[in-house]
């Protein structure tokens, strides 16, 4: 393998060339015309421009991608996370015009995209699953039954869905025909595909998912858990490694668990199967992402390993180094998804321009970043503009430098999830461990951070004004 095509943009196609590079693969960036002057771009060995702004004018055109491969002489194609990463078509392509897809083969993409299809792939495998029916449905007396039989308050899912979309908690029978209705249109417009299911609604449950690998030579290993509960409209925003709440046993349960998964779906490379823990410490399967995770970092930093380098190693059909026993836990590791998003305003998109962009730097501070000052950000992607991650001996410490390292990168021109992050690493929910998927819902109102600031401001200047007039004594004492 000696050139590699990342189909994507931004941090995760500067991360994935970063190995290439340390590996002595060259790299191919694609971009569209708003792109043109992105870093990831001038990071790459060659750079192609595919097309308009607009993703399906350019990185989610999976044939011209392909078609730039083939002139480039490409080995293989690497899709990151987002945009074609979990498109079976497109992985399928890529194969059939002889390059290597470093991801997954098609059929698990396709078994692990439909909700139905995962559920039903590891039904023989003993794995725990939310008491539910695991098939679509429309009829909405049948989904009454159903619902009654398993008990209020259930969970409409639409079967594609994703990111929140879709997905309905009905209290209530009376409220049931109307949000099933509402669901089956959401998951229409948003996946083309409007069969739902329905399952029961674990009430405080926490976001919890487990690592896996796999070779093509039949070796499956689990890199143990990442902690996803801090999340905004069903999106993480705060991931940590390991879990506060899992004890070794539960975590070799879980981490068991995710292999017969990965097992069930016979798959290839670095994949995610994720799970529900309720307040009793039951785990139920939820889905398995097959693809590397925005939050892969985290494992990474507290088992020593490149996530990348395996899954390009595996792509080009080698055999695992690592067997289970090798892997272990060391430190702990925290990140925050930096975005272009106003906390004040119901964490809306906040497009605008970079006045100033300076990041953090430090022992155990890593950013993973696709942007540089003076850049605008793009209205037409994902608005993350990095990757914040600190990594200490314990997680006190990690929560403590992830607090500092805030306070040093230095964002002007639009509003961030800086501020956020760092409301939750104060927060005692989350200091203490004892939070779950509401922890926003519960502990975080726009005032609150608003009064934070406000009050850091004021200390701030008072600090100043001290340091003034210290100064100013020190300028007026005489010097003959």
């Amino acid at each position: 393998m000696k050139k590699i095509l990342v189909a994507n943009r931004g941090e995760i196609a500067i991360r994935v060339m970063t190995t290439a590079r340390k590996m002595g693969i060259k790299t191919v960036a694609v971009y569209s015309t708003i792109d043109r002057n992105a870093p990831h771009v001038k990071f790459a060995d060659e750079a192609v421009c595919i097309g308009e702004a607009p993703s399906n004018q350019s990185y989610l055109l999976g044939s011209k991608i392909i078609e730039v491969a083939k002139q480039l002489n490409v080995d293989a194609i690497h899709p990151g996370y987002g945009f074609l990463s979990e498109n079976a078509d497109f992985a399928e392509e890529v194969e059939k015009n002889n390059i290597i897809f470093i991801g997954p083969k098609s059929k698990a993409i396709k078994v692990m995209g439909s909700k139905l299809a995962a559920k039903d792939a590891v039904k023989a495998y003993d794995i725990p699953m939310v008491p539910g029916i695991d098939e679509a449905i429309t009829d909405v007396v049948k989904a009454k039954n159903i619902a009654n039989e398993i008990g209020f308050p259930i969970l409409i899912k639409a079967s594609a869905g994703g990111g929140g979309k879709g997905m309905r908690v009905v209290e209530e029978e009376k409220d049931l025909e109307s949000q099933m209705n509402r669901a089956i249109s959401e998951a229409t417009s948003a996946f083309g595909d409007g069969s739902v299911f329905i399952e029961k609604y674990v009430a405080s449950p926490r976001h919890i998912e487990i690592q896996v690998i796999a070779d093509s030579h039949g070796n499956v290993l689990h890199l143990f858990e990442r902690e996803c509960s801090v999340q905004r409209r069903h999106q993480k925003v705060v991931e940590e490694a390991p879990s506060a709440v899992l004890s070794p046993e539960l975590r070799s349960k879980m981490g068991e668990a995710a292999v017969k998964v990965a097992k069930a779906c016979d798959y290839l490379g670095a994949g995610t199967v994720e799970f529900l823990l309720d307040e009793n410490h039951n785990f139920y399967f939820l889905e398995m992402n097959t693809r590397l995770q925005v939050e892969h970092l985290v494992t990474e930093l507290i088992t020593g390993t490149d996530l990348v380098e395996l899954q390009i190693k595996i792509a080009r059909g080698e055999q695992l180094e690592l067997q289970q026993e090798d892997l272990s836990i060391t430190g702990h590791a925290l990140e925050l998804r930096v975005y272009a998003e106003d906390p004040l305003n119901d964490f809306l998109p906040s497009v605008g321009h970079l006045d100033k962009y300076i990041l953090p730097v430090g022992e155990g501070i890593r950013v993973d970043n696709g942007f540089e000052e003076g850049m605008d950000i793009p209205i037409y992607y994902d608005p993350m503009l990095s990757k914040l991650i600190t990594y200490e001996k314990t997680r006190e410490e990690a929560i403590q430098l992830m607090i500092k390292a805030i306070d040093n990168y230095v964002v002007e021109g639009v509003q961030t999830t800086l501020p956020f992050g760092k409301f939750v690493c104060e927060h005692e929910a989350f200091r203490s461990g004892n939070f779950d998927t509401h922890f926003v819902k519960k502990y975080y109102t726009p005032d609150l951070l608003q009064s934070a600031t406000e009050e850091e401001a004021k200390i701030a200047a008072l600090i100043a004004m001290k340091q003034y007039i210290e100064d100013q004594k020190t300028l007026r004492i005489p010097t003959h």
